[in-house]
């Protein structure tokens, strides 16, 4: 069972949380490589609490960020210098006067990767995902080959689900493809548009079949699956990203079609 989702509140149309919080990851990435914060380390993680009203983003109720460091750092030097060059740049019209800002709240943070931790068991599904806002159907992606249905599934799940947000058919949109070994179409298509979409859920259900090749041979053709590119989902997630074949836009004209 994979699980696809888009919604408004970013031009991504990715959640805002998840979409702040990987963009303060490579925020932390550019100042420790440029040299503007030459004592961060490589290691660091971030959380980003967000008020929502009627539905859509209102602001930042807090932003946790954790990052590495040399040890002799100042830790109210290391505070208000990530809040400046990597929380402001980031999240700043999204913060308020009452945005709380936690920052490395563990202590010193200088031992780092691997042997500060245990290590590598598992790919974060919620992170390499939509940060809990859209629900997962359990399987992680790394380390997957192509034709296994946890990765090429939710990755057309997600293309799906990208362009009938696109096409305007709704403001916030789930879909649920579920498969069972050695029958190439899938036996369930559910989409939830959660109150917000523009036609019934049986039609949109009906063009979704109609438009994309559910099977795992039309998945792998379509998204052009089986070449090197999936080094870059190893850091700041894998949707939301321009460069990966599944955030196409390229189906919205073929579901309008398929809905008249």
């Amino acid at each position: 069972m994979m699980m696809g989702y888009a919604c408004r509140e970013t031009d991504e149309l990715m959640p805002l949380p998840i979409t702040l919080a990987h963009g303060l990851t490579k925020k932390l990435t550019e100042v420790r490589k440029s040299g503007k914060l030459g004592y961060l380390r490589p290691d660091g993680k971030s959380q980003v609490t967000v008020e929502y009203e009627n539905g859509m983003p209102k602001a930042v109720e807090a932003v946790v960020l954790a990052a590495q460091h040399d040890p002799e750092v100042d830790y109210n030097q290391l505070k208000a210098d990530l809040i400046e060059h990597v929380i402001k740049p980031v999240c700043g019209k999204w913060l308020t006067e009452n945005t709380r800002f936690l920052i490395n709240e563990t202590g010193k943070f200088v031992t780092g990767g691997p042997q500060a931790d245990t290590g590598m068991t598992g790919r974060k599904i919620i992170v390499d995902t939509y940060g809990g806002m859209g629900s997962h159907g359990g399987g992680a992606f790394s380390g997957k080959v192509p034709n296994k249905q946890d990765r090429s599934g939710a990755y057309m799940a997600r293309y799906i689900a990208k362009n009938v947000v696109a096409a305007g058919l709704a403001d916030r949109f789930e879909v649920q493809l579920a498969y069972a070994i050695g029958y190439p179409e899938p036996v369930s298509v559910h989409v939830n548009t959660f109150g917000t979409g523009k036609i019934t859920d049986e039609q949109l259900e009906k063009a979704i079949r109609q438009t994309f090749d559910l099977t795992p041979a039309g998945i792998i053709k379509e998204l052009d699956l089986k070449r090197p590119i999936y080094q870059p989902t190893a850091t700041y997630g894998h949707f939301g990203r321009p460069e990966f074949p599944w955030e196409k836009i390229d189906r919205v004209e073929e579901l309008r079609k398929a809905i008249n």
